[in-house]
């Protein structure tokens, strides 16, 4: 099965579900602020590496995990 990421313009931070991304993962809890409320969704953060089409590699520096999450979302800031 693929990993798929979706760009959101409304995020502060990319926001990944899985572990294998990450580099090194310093893990914390943390809440994040949702359009529901403030949730406590984060268990780590670090740099993160996604694999794009044509051995692409994206670098993110302070990228946040969430097992929780329900999909890859992509800050633009970190796409630009």
């Amino acid at each position: 099965m693929e990993d798929f990421c979706l760009a959101d313009s409304a995020t502060t931070h990319t926001i990944l579900k899985d572990k294998k991304h990450f580099q090194s993962l310093i893990l914390c809890k943390s809440n994040v602020n949702t359009i529901s409320g403030s949730s406590n969704l984060i268990g780590g953060s670090k740099r993160a590496i996604i694999m794009l089409p044509r051995d692409t590699n994206l670098c993110i520096d302070d990228a946040l995990y969430s097992s929780k999450s329900s999909r890859n979302l992509l800050n633009f800031k970190d796409i630009h």
